[in-house]
């Protein structure tokens, strides 16, 4: 080929490259882009235990500590999902819990500073604090149906009266095993839990972000099921495979300015 056959063969090249771009035809512009509800989101359960002395504090200086405590909250309610939850009389080291789920991990940094900047979270510590994610399971493949968890990645908290939280690590040799030996367990684990429909199950994911693998959150409006299921879950296979799943948190959801009036002052 000589150099203008070239040059000609270079421009045909260049101008059908060019007209698949334009096309929407390149395999770059044809790779379908995530949708909003493929967007996995970031979650938080933080839980705070209020120090004493604020109980002590004139009226008027609790009352304000707690308007900012509530405008703050209301301020990111466009960014992050927050359902508060009460565990004063339930749990000796947390007063109440914030379970927060958005997109953006540095605005939870600048929500939790702005609400320990407030007149109460000044007497606030946080003895827990739980980071993950959601994430499609690699387990749901039977038992199909709409919005199960395991085939979601965007949480709707906060429809229930109760929420029990633990961390959760499995066995490293759990990991070991094969696909097809731990699907089987799991089919088993999914199987007892679609006995229970009263119970709602949250898993995220934690790998990487925190100390444990996975943060399970169960909801529901009867806690007589819930203490059933784990007591049935206990004598599933897969279960012999955990190293930990505690401390385990008692949540009662309430409205934000009831669960504040709640820690007694």
């Amino acid at each position: 080929m000589n150099l203008n056959a070239e040059a000609a063969a270079c421009r045909h090249f260049a101008d059908r490259r060019q007209h698949q771009e334009e096309s929407g035809l390149t395999e770059q512009k044809a790779k379908p882009q995530p949708s909003e509800d493929d967007r996995r989101q970031f979650v938080n359960f933080c839980f705070y235990k209020v120090d004493p002395a604020w109980r002590r504090l004139p009226e008027e200086d609790r009352k304000r500590g707690k308007c900012q405590f509530i405008d703050t909250v209301k301020s990111y309610e466009q960014e992050i999902i927050t359902v508060p939850y009460c565990l004063v009389g339930v749990r000796g080291d947390c007063d109440f819990m914030l379970w927060r789920i958005g997109y953006d991990l540095l605005k939870f940094q600048e929500m939790a500073a702005r609400l320990l900047a407030t007149d109460l979270g000044k007497y606030l510590t946080v003895p827990y604090s739980y980071l993950s994610m959601t994430k499609r399971s690699v387990y749901v493949d039977k038992h199909v149906h709409e919005g199960q968890e395991g085939r979601r990645v965007k949480l709707t908290p906060g429809k229930f009266r109760y929420l029990f939280v633990y961390p959760f690590v499995k066995q490293k040799a759990w990991y070991r095993l094969t696909k097809h030996a731990r699907q089987g367990m799991m089919d088993e684990h999914i199987e007892i839990g679609h006995r229970y429909p009263t119970v709602r199950l949250n898993t995220t994911y934690s790998f990487g972000l925190d100390d444990q693998e996975f943060v399970v959150a169960f909801e529901g409006d009867k806690p007589d099921h819930f203490v059933d299921l784990v007591m049935e879950l206990r004598h599933s296979e897969a279960t012999s495979y955990t190293v930990r799943d505690t401390p385990t948190f008692t949540c009662v959801h309430r409205e934000l300015p009831e669960m504040l009036d709640l820690l007694g002052g």
